[in-house]
């Protein structure tokens, strides 16, 4: 009996939550923006690791913070350094609400 990797993280994305940005630099990003919080983002855990490849894990984890940024009523995330473990990917991150961007012709 062979053992398969499971190729959907647990932590499934909110639709309404498919339109937060999450974003690694925020210099001129958030300058319009309202700080909202701080969001954090976690998938897998010491028991389920093995069946998850890192790539599953990290899209759960991202799923969770922009599900956790949708939730404050934000709708970007600006990552801090994300914490990589054997088990687990966590993201810590600033959420804010942005103005929508006008649209280009």
């Amino acid at each position: 009996m062979a053992l398969v990797g499971c190729t959907s993280p647990e932590i499934a994305l909110m639709p309404e939550a498919k339109n937060v940005q999450v974003r690694t630099n925020n210099a001129p990003l958030v300058r319009n923006c309202e700080w909202v919080g701080e969001v954090t983002g976690s998938e897998g855990h010491w028991y389920s690791y093995l069946f998850y490849p890192n790539d599953v894990l990290i899209q759960g984890a991202i799923n969770e913070i922009k599900n956790n940024a949708y939730l404050t009523q934000a709708n970007t995330v600006v990552l801090l350094s994300p914490h990589y473990f054997k088990t687990s990917a966590t993201f810590v991150g600033t959420a804010y609400n942005c103005p929508p961007k006008p649209p280009q012709d």
